[in-house]
């Protein structure tokens, strides 16, 4: 896999700082029960690294002492990840609000019938990948029969009441385009999703998060060997906005990989960008036990491009949109 870190650290970008941490989003490991092209981080059936015991109490110390509010679970599929029910409970247990990055085929993978289950009793928000409405489209960039086990996860979710009014169970998908090109307007695109999902298989959601891919890790690598890079980044820069430099993950967001180093976003994180000191020793959830990182400053270079983009892009879908 070709690295695109070296053509991307040479394209400036407009200098930030950290503001007050909001959210731990945690990475508890690379492996997945896919393989997906677009996938940033590389997750497959065949990573094995994963968070240990030790960092995810780590984790649930920093939450309490730092107050932070907002527990983002990320992986490959983290629910594959031994501690992550643990991780969840005790969260819940301290009033935190948790997310988790599901993919939705893992609902019905051995071992996780009862997962859809766990996360309604836990009330966790679930963020969950599908790509496009269309089977073809599905299949085609997460693999044969993909779609199908998506839908049957979303009914799933729904018979426990997920992204139905009235139960206070957050669902939320997330798209991403098939190739080099910015997503469509968030609004327009999440009322279709809801129109051909509900009407071709009674699926209903809360949001759509729409989401540009980074050009980083297969997704970076891929459009280096097809000479679609330069292109892309381009598409990136001509469409950037500064209106969204304000709304940024990075500025309330920490993100933490699985050995417990921290991260000013997920993306950052695949690059091997990590928070650091002067000395260039690299920052750990440990230290976030007796200091902070506000008015730090942010790690920046091409790729950040992806996030300032036309309407902007985040964990959190569309910046413009959120903003209005």
């Amino acid at each position: 896999m070709r690295d695109t870190w070296p053509l991307l650290d040479k394209i400036p970008f407009p200098a930030m700082a950290r503001g007050t941490t909001e959210t731990l989003q945690i990475n508890v490991g690379y492996r997945c029960n896919q393989s997906c092209v677009h996938c940033h981080v590389g997750a497959s059936p065949h990573r094995t690294e994963e968070m240990s015991g030790n960092i995810a109490d780590l984790v649930l110390s920093v939450l309490e002492r730092r107050s932070i509010r907002t527990l983002d679970i990320t992986g490959g599929a983290p629910e594959l990840n031994p501690h992550f029910r643990r991780l969840v409970t005790a969260a819940r247990d301290m009033g935190v609000r948790v997310m988790d990055r599901c993919n939705l085929t893992i609902l019905h993978v051995a071992g996780q019938e009862d997962l859809g289950a766990f996360l309604a009793r836990q009330q966790v928000e679930i963020v969950a990948s599908l790509p496009c409405y269309l089977e073809s489209n599905v299949d085609a960039q997460r693999g044969k029969g993909v779609f199908d086990a998506s839908i049957r996860g979303l009914q799933t979710l729904n018979a426990l009441g997920y992204g139905r009014d009235g139960t206070g169970l957050v669902l939320n998908l997330v798209y991403n385009p098939q190739g080099p090109s910015l997503p469509p307007p968030q609004a327009a695109l999440e009322a279709d999703y809801k129109r051909v999902l509900g009407e071709q298989y009674g699926v209903t959601f809360n949001s759509l998060y729409t989401l540009a891919n980074m050009p980083i890790q297969r997704f970076g690598s891929m459009l280096v060997s097809k000479r679609e890079f330069d292109g892309y980044l381009a598409l990136l820069q001509g469409a950037h906005q500064d209106a969204n430099l304000d709304g940024v993950m990075c500025r309330a967001l920490i993100s933490v990989d699985y050995r417990g180093y921290l991260y000013d976003c997920d993306f950052n994180q695949m690059l091997d960008l990590p928070l650091s000191r002067g000395t260039h020793e690299r920052l750990h959830l440990s230290d976030l036990l007796t200091g902070d990182l506000a008015g730090n400053a942010i790690r920046v270079a091409g790729h950040c491009y992806g996030c300032t983009a036309g309407q902007g892009s985040s964990c959190g879908g569309a910046l413009k949109q959120a903003a209005e």
